[in-house]
């Protein structure tokens, strides 16, 4: 009867190798601490990226909502707001037709007005205007305050004033004439401009006159 033999190796039961199992983990390890610090940064920039995106969103539905509301303006010169009463005088219509016309000449405008109202005591208002669509209101009225200028210089202390109901951004400053000092004020928004020029006016006085104004003449 044959000795029995050695027992056979079943490779598929082999121990594992303690050196491999160091080398995988070691491997594993090594991966892992690769990876792990790219997914929080990739997050981050991610949810930055999305927040962005967000406010240009944001941002883009209130202007277009405000351009909406505003680029259909109408304008008109009405024959009487307050005491002010416009002046009819072969010089008033003329000096009212160049106001229009040096406006139109400076601003992109469909449609253009011009007036000039008297008061008394020697309290003028010129008055000038326009309505179309405008994209930047603040910077227009800026470039339409350029009108407004002599040999003393341009519109000094432009800033920036309650523009009213009708909002949009409105400004007043002064600009030196021979006569003395003359306060100018003017508004802007998506769909109207206009300016006006304030005989022995202080901007206390002249702000809120140009509100009356403007709602009297601004439609929407």
């Amino acid at each position: 009867m044959p000795e029995p033999g050695p027992n056979p190796i079943d490779i598929g039961t082999l121990p594992p190798d303690p050196s491999m199992e160091f080398a995988a983990d070691e491997g594993e390890a090594d991966a892992h601490a690769e990876t792990k610090p790219r997914f929080p940064v990739r997050r981050v920039l991610i949810v930055v990226v999305l927040l962005i995106a967000a406010a240009g969103v944001a941002t883009l539905g209130v202007t277009s909502w405000r351009i909406i509301a505003q680029k259909d303006a109408t304008m008109s010169v009405p024959q009487r707001i307050g005491n002010l009463v416009v002046d009819g005088s072969e010089n008033g219509v003329t000096t009212a037709d160049y106001l229009q016309t040096a406006l139109a000449a400076e601003v992109e405008l469909d449609h253009t007005v011009g007036a000039v109202y008297q008061e008394a005591g020697e309290k003028d208002v010129l008055f000038l205007g326009g309505t179309g669509l405008i994209w930047t209101p603040s910077r227009d009225l800026d470039s339409a305050m350029t009108l407004i200028s002599d040999k003393e210089g341009s519109v000094t202390n432009l800033h920036e004033v309650d523009p009213g109901p009708l909002a949009g951004v409105m400004k007043c400053g002064i600009t030196k004439t021979p006569d003395g000092d003359l306060t100018v004020c003017g508004w802007a928004d998506h769909g109207s401009l206009a300016l006006a020029m304030f005989n022995n006016r202080t901007e206390a006085e002249a702000a809120p006159l140009m509100r009356d104004i403007r709602n009297a003449a601004e439609k929407r």
